[in-house]
């Protein structure tokens, strides 16, 4: 009873952000796909995705290729985990190198962790598939993975580590890899200039903390954003700097499902708060940075795409602060993911066992 409350208090509030006249239209380019979860651009009609389930998908010249990747570990589809994030390397038109984050199962134990992959994108296969990061301790639970990526101006890799769902209290400790940013250079080694590098029982791979699942990060003119789920509201949008705590569970601008107090303060001393939180959720999914010509008024705006009730937030920003939000793409159901192509069209994969890849046009 109260989640259906809670969902019909954001479709009442979502009323009141207005978009503007619709000036676009969709094709589709792939349908009945199971669970597509994240998406990484080539060019205007090429594009890698990932399914949940674990999958690997190539779209060529516009068209879906009717069979899968080969060579993609095993993952463990279960929960919220499976064949999650995908990104390019910077020099991917070189080197066709690809990076992977997913659900990956213990063998022989009933645990698993969230594993981040190297390869070589062949014609249909991976190649030179290497593990560069693990996240320990493993856990018994199949929730709260985070699993996106986004690439520093410097060369390096932001990577994305959920607190596990019911691991929470270890995101505010550097003994662990639950609720943070995870920062390796892509052979899997450590920058000699990580914060916590040499700081006592620290995980030296550790660049941000204190986070519950982040769902989101881009890095824009050297400042990265990330955004993250919070539990029954206080879904954060934060600036994301290196050594800094964010909070969770300390801090919280949500309550837990149950309606329970998680902590009683919104703000403490030493832990950075959101340049923007949503109480009632939108459960916030992937996120880009629109810089393209097709749709000038959206130039230089943050796109988040979200899952409840569905849709794609266009976010403002003059700084540190959001200073107007749109919502776009409402009519699609959950949005899972959102990405940019170089001729200013936006690719939104919808969630679900029955998803789509669709493409945002002009009219």
């Amino acid at each position: 009873m109260i989640r259906k409350i809670y969902i019909f208090l954001l479709a009442f509030i979502s009323l009141f952000i207005h978009s503007k006249e619709q000036n676009y239209s969709y094709e589709t380019i792939a349908e009945n796909l199971s669970h597509p979860w994240g998406i990484a651009v080539i060019d205007e009609n090429d594009l890698l995705f990932t399914e949940l389930s674990g999958q690997l998908r190539l779209v060529e010249d516009g068209l879906l290729k009717p069979e899968p990747i080969k060579g993609v570990p095993e993952v463990l589809f279960a929960g919220q985990g499976g064949l999650s994030g995908i990104i390019l390397d910077p020099d991917f038109n070189l080197n066709k190198k690809i990076y992977i984050a997913f659900s990956s199962p213990d063998k022989g134990k009933s645990t698993n962790t969230l594993e981040v992959i190297s390869a070589k994108l062949s014609a249909d296969s991976l190649e030179e598939v290497k593990t560069i990061f693990k996240a320990s301790p493993s856990r018994r639970t199949a929730a709260h993975y985070g699993a996106r990526m986004a690439f520093l101006d410097d060369g390096t890799l932001l990577v994305t580590s959920g607190d596990g769902f019911n691991y929470r209290e270890r995101a505010q400790y550097l003994d662990n890899h639950y609720g943070k940013i995870i920062r390796i250079n892509t052979d899997g080694s450590i920058p000699d200039d990580n914060p916590f590098l040499n700081k006592e029982n620290a995980k030296p791979e550790i660049w941000s903390y204190g986070h519950r699942n982040l769902q989101g990060i881009t890095v824009i003119n050297g400042i990265v954003y990330e955004n993250e789920h919070g539990p029954m509201g206080g879904d954060e949008l934060n600036i994301a700097e290196p050594s800094k705590n964010y909070g969770w569970p300390a801090i919280t601008y949500g309550k837990d499902y149950s309606g329970a107090t998680i902590s009683p303060f919104t703000e403490k001393e030493g832990m950075e708060q959101p340049i923007k939180y949503w109480v009632p959720s939108i459960a916030p999914s992937g996120m880009a940075f629109y810089d393209g010509n097709l749709f000038p008024e959206w130039k230089g705006s943050l796109l988040v795409s979200a899952l409840v009730p569905g849709d794609v937030r266009r976010l403002t920003l003059n700084g540190s602060k959001v200073t107007e939000e749109e919502i776009l793409f409402s009519d699609l159901g959950r949005i899972r993911d959102v990405a940019t192509t170089p001729d200013g069209t936006i690719i939104l994969a919808t969630d679900g066992p029955n998803g789509k890849l669709i493409r945002v046009v002009t009219k």
